[in-house]
């Protein structure tokens, strides 16, 4: 499935994003003002309609991602990639915290000519407060294949688990830190 990146009459954006595990990801874009949904799944590798085993395994391709729907009239592209930047280390290389593979890597897939400028800028501003360089890939969406079920508002659904309390609770409370005017009631 292929996304445009902004439709004009529902006041609608969609950006694909990968920075570890997508339960992580999910939970965090959840809490912002003016995203509408959040869709766990799988994009940027070679395999058609991939499953979880598949893609952990690391022979697919594919990155664990979030599809981000958003509107831009209330949080902006520009915000959008600063929670991505806030939650994850783009500087690791195919890992995030205790998650190593390629499954694992920062990606940022855009729909849109203007959505790459914009991610090229931020990240050109965000390695200004790294000292090892970025390593976050950027590449066009070219399909987005939705999650199981299963892994749909994980967080949500289970908090008590030891993977939420342990990376999932500590990334959100540094979101609600650095940008708690962005954060819903």
């Amino acid at each position: 499935m292929t996304m445009t990146s902004i439709n004009a009459s529902t006041k609608q954006a969609t950006i694909v994003l990968g920075g570890g595990c997508f339960w992580c990801l999910e939970a965090a874009f959840q809490m912002i003002k003016g995203v509408r949904q959040v869709t766990p799944g799988y994009a940027g590798g070679q395999t058609k309609n991939p499953t979880y085993w598949q893609v952990v395994g690391g022979t697919t391709g594919h990155a664990e991602v979030v599809q981000v729907e958003f509107d831009p009239t209330i949080v902006s592209l520009k915000d959008t990639l600063d929670v991505f930047w806030t939650i994850h280390d783009p500087t690791t290389l195919n890992r995030q915290d205790y998650d190593v593979g390629t499954e694992y890597r920062s990606i940022i897939l855009y729909t849109s000519s203007e959505q790459r400028t914009a991610a090229e800028k931020s990240i050109k501003a965000t390695q200004k407060l790294w000292d090892d360089p970025i390593v976050t890939e950027l590449a066009p969406l070219e399909h987005f294949y939705p999650a199981e079920a299963e892994h749909h508002n994980y967080f949500r659904d289970h908090p008590e688990r030891a993977y939420c309390q342990i990376i999932i609770n500590p990334k959100l409370q540094k979101l609600r830190k650095k940008l708690a005017q962005k954060m819903k009631s």
